[in-house]
């Protein structure tokens, strides 16, 4: 499509102001390509200003837009953007740097270690399409949904949390990363610190400090976050809320052992706190996991968990639909701002979403991801071991779509990222994921993203070629020539 654009972008000069553009049927005739791409290329065409299409006439040239005007001065926002915080407990700041690493497209010809969503060969394309074009069909598909979400929507994430959790206790989202912004603005007021696993998902990080509050980090080993620092950073901070990922937690993949998943609740509701559950990876098991466990708010009985769960990660980054679980009075704080700030979730986009779930192809979708998944593990982690013995994997989850590699001592994330994205290779460095200073330099290596295990493969050999054979290299690197 990109090419056909501009091709005829190119060609515009031969026709005049108001000249009509040959007919959809020739130009797909001159280029051999299909209609739906030379309806793509003359829709960017449109965008950009550059022609008119007119239903049942043709495309036409566009006139030629008058220069931009001169831009003005701006610089006065620095002053006025500093000055709103002044008077802070904990200055708000927005840095999505982060998330940005893990959300950006790798350039042409870079393999993306660093995408936290299924590559396209492994979502569940045809039945999302099916699924929509079903949803549209439906009565009423259109009309304004219920703020808190369409009931039988609700029901099936009621169903997949468990528990007592019932359909009144669930508001749908859009998306995991607005219901873990709803909960935080719900719970922990500006300034106010703010329990986080360490090291922990960097978008759970910008959305704290967004907010005004102070992330404090509590360690996580190979068996989830250590309860007895759980319980010492409550008692140092007076914190009343803890974020966690108990289920393959990002970007280490350590489970929540199971006595510390009822120490955990213990610990909270004796510090008179809220646990705000991210089970975003519950559908993204590998096929040797083993049965999972439930999740934490199945277990509450006290409404110390508040759950937050999507559809995302295992379907696509467009099918934006989550929910938030929560039991008690705290409910109607998170409805009540989920309002405010977004009305409701598109109903296409919800009945879509229902239509998904309740369709034959979805638990073949869950076993196609979680045996794809398991393979690529295993092809990724082999290869590092053989190409890069200096990044060393403490360890190996049997869940999720990363691999949490520490490098030698003295290693520079940063350095080792710049080398590999100059070797053709995106990878996220491990700093953005710690809120205070790192134990050591790690580098996550994402395993979703790419189009399989060939690529996997490649993208080791280009980082072994990269950075002359691991993490020791880049730290040499980034110390100068005299080091």
């Amino acid at each position: 499509m990109a090419e056909l654009a501009e091709s005829l972008r190119s060609e515009l000069d031969r026709y005049s102001v108001g000249g009509k553009l040959p007919a959809s049927r020739a130009l797909v005739e001159r280029y051999r390509v299909s209609p739906v791409t030379v309806s793509r290329a003359l829709a960017q065409l449109a965008a950009e200003g550059l022609v008119v299409t007119r239903p049942g006439a043709g495309v036409f040239r566009a006139r030629p837009r008058t220069a931009d005007p001169a831009p003005g001065d701006t610089s006065w926002q620095e002053v006025a953007l500093s000055a709103e915080g002044a008077g802070d407990v904990v200055p708000r700041s927005v840095d999505a740097s982060g998330v940005l690493v893990c959300l950006a497209a790798p350039p042409s010809g870079v393999i993306g270690l660093n995408s936290g969503y299924l590559h396209p060969s492994i979502q569940p394309e045809r039945a999302m399409a099916a699924a929509l074009a079903r949803a549209g069909r439906r009565p009423g598909a259109w009309e304004r949904p219920p703020m808190e979400g369409l009931p039988e929507l609700r029901e099936w994430f009621a169903r997949e949390i468990g528990g007592a959790v019932a359909a009144a206790d669930v508001l749908i989202t859009a998306g995991g990363q607005s219901a873990l912004t709803t909960a935080l603005r719900a719970l922990a007021p500006p300034g106010a610190p703010v329990l986080v696993e360490s090291p922990t998902y960097p978008g759970l990080l910008a959305i704290a400090r967004a907010s005004g509050c102070r992330p404090v980090p509590v360690p996580v080993d190979a068996e989830g976050v250590r309860p007895e620092l759980l319980a010492a950073a409550f008692e140092a901070t007076g914190a009343r809320v803890f974020v966690c990922q108990p289920l393959f937690q990002n970007p280490t993949g350590a489970v929540l052992a199971p006595e510390r998943r009822g120490a955990g609740l213990r610990i909270a509701r004796a510090a008179g706190a809220f646990v705000v559950e991210d089970d975003y990876a519950r559908a993204l098991g590998h096929d040797d996991a083993g049965p999972l466990p439930p999740t934490l708010a199945a277990e509450d009985h006290d409404g110390v968990v508040v759950h937050v769960r999507s559809l995302t990660k295992a379907t696509s980054p467009s099918l934006r639909v989550g929910a938030l679980a929560a039991r008690g009075p705290v409910l109607d704080r998170l409805r009540a701002i989920q309002v405010v700030d977004s009305f409701f979730v598109s109903r296409p986009l919800q009945e879509a979403a229902l239509e998904l779930v309740g369709a034959p192809a979805w638990p073949r979708h869950l076993r196609a991801v979680a045996a794809e998944l398991r393979h690529r593990r295993d092809v990724l982690a082999g290869a590092l071991r053989r190409e890069l013995p200096g990044l060393t994997l403490p360890h190996l989850p049997s869940g999720g779509y990363q691999l949490w590699a520490r490098m030698a001592e003295g290693g520079d994330d940063a350095a080792f990222a710049a080398a590999a994205l100059r070797a053709g290779v995106a990878v996220a460095g491990g700093r953005p994921y710690f809120c205070a200073e790192p134990p050591g330099p790690y580098v996550r290596l994402s395993f979703a993203g790419v189009l399989g295990a060939g690529e996997l493969n490649e993208a080791v050999r280009r980082l072994r070629a990269g950075t002359g054979g691991g993490a020791a290299a880049a730290a040499a690197g980034a110390a100068g020539p005299d080091a």
